[in-house]
């Protein structure tokens, strides 16, 4: 059963309760010209008024209501609406006056039409206002609460998809150092520096942070083509930066699966593989690009890898649909480009 919780402060409650009674109080004090009576009065209707809002609000909304039972809900209303009448007008004749309705201009009998109806509407108006209060700030606590919820399990995706970069590099790393290794190759060792380079910046620098500075990922993105290079015997690949990016941060890892697929499948049958990543500040917009060659052959069946679509997934859990990404094919040239807002560390 859905619930209502009782999470706002009593002081809050009580301070609601004692400035409405003041304010009736005052109010038909002032009109009546009689203090006294307008104390006694509210006393009473108060001391109804406040078991009624809570009732209302703890019991007959999280079981009628929020279970969409409006024909129980309205009975179950009317019936504490009664009680609360009856009690009002018995409370009213033995401690206040013979006559049960002072305010009106004749003098009525219990259960007569018009009282009834001036005791409900009144009780409903105190019931709309106080009930609408309490909603309307517990459904701005839960909005709050889904809110932080959302954006914790935001954050755990992003790291899902962020480690789920990980293995899938160093599994790659590993095959091509083990290709190496069965051919006796005195680049064994460089490999190994390498990868252990790579290794201590996923484990010790990024950790779980969300955004590094840009210039830590180049590095990184360094230590990865060296490490390609080592495999791939004719390859040429340029790193251009076209803007000052001392102070810029990015999501770390944002670019490295792409860059793989380019060498994984850009050097499929490929006599010289070329690589061309470029970054440019554009419009307050970071700004990557990578291109790389690749050979059209019609027995080359496409893998479907993990690097486009998790950076795509990342994207838009980072910057929801502030960011483009756009892929495309010129002649024999494959090219992705991501642009996502600045992130300036100033």
């Amino acid at each position: 059963m859905k619930k209502i919780n009782f999470d706002i402060k009593l002081k809050n409650h009580v301070w609601f309760w004692v400035i409405y009674f003041l304010l009736n109080f005052l109010r038909w004090g002032a009109y009546f010209n009689d203090y006294s009576y307008s104390f006694k009065s509210n006393l009473i209707e108060f001391a109804l008024h406040i078991p009624l809002v809570y009732f209302n609000i703890l019991v007959l909304i999280p079981l009628f209501v929020l279970k969409s039972k409006y024909i129980k809900y309205t009975f179950s209303l009317l019936a504490s609406l009664s009680v609360v009448y009856l009690l009002k007008t018995g409370l009213t004749y033995f401690i206040i006056s013979k006559n049960i309705w002072p305010e009106a201009n004749r003098d009525y009998r219990p259960f007569e039409i018009n009282h009834i109806v001036a005791v409900c509407i009144g009780e409903l108006y105190v019931l709309a206002i106080a009930s609408s209060i309490y909603l309307m700030l517990t459904w701005l606590k839960e909005r709050d609460r889904n809110k932080a919820i959302m954006e914790n399990q935001n954050k755990i995706k992003l790291k899902y998809l962020k480690n789920q970069i990980q293995p899938h590099f160093f599994f790659n790393t590993l095959n091509n150092l083990y290709a190496l290794s069965l051919e006796s190759s005195d680049k064994v060792p460089d490999v190994i520096i390498k990868l252990s380079n790579l290794m201590e910046y996923v484990l010790y620098e990024i950790d779980d942070t969300q955004f590094v500075p840009l210039i830590n990922e180049i590095d990184y993105i360094q230590n990865y083509i060296e490490i390609e290079k080592l495999r791939f015997e004719n390859v040429e690949v340029s790193i251009n930066l076209e803007s000052d990016i001392d102070n810029i941060k990015t999501p770390p890892l944002l670019f490295i699966s792409l860059i793989e697929n380019a060498f994984k499948h850009g050097g499929v049958n490929n006599e010289k593989l070329k690589i061309k990543i470029n970054f440019r500040i554009v419009n307050s917009n970071l700004e990557f690009e990578i291109i790389n060659n690749f050979v059209i052959s019609p027995s080359l069946k496409p893998k479907k890898g993990i690097g486009l679509s998790n950076t795509k997934k990342r994207l838009k859990l980072i910057f929801k649909t502030n960011f483009i990404i756009q892929q495309m094919i010129k002649f024999n040239f494959y090219i992705i480009k991501i642009q996502i807002p600045l992130y300036n560390e100033d």
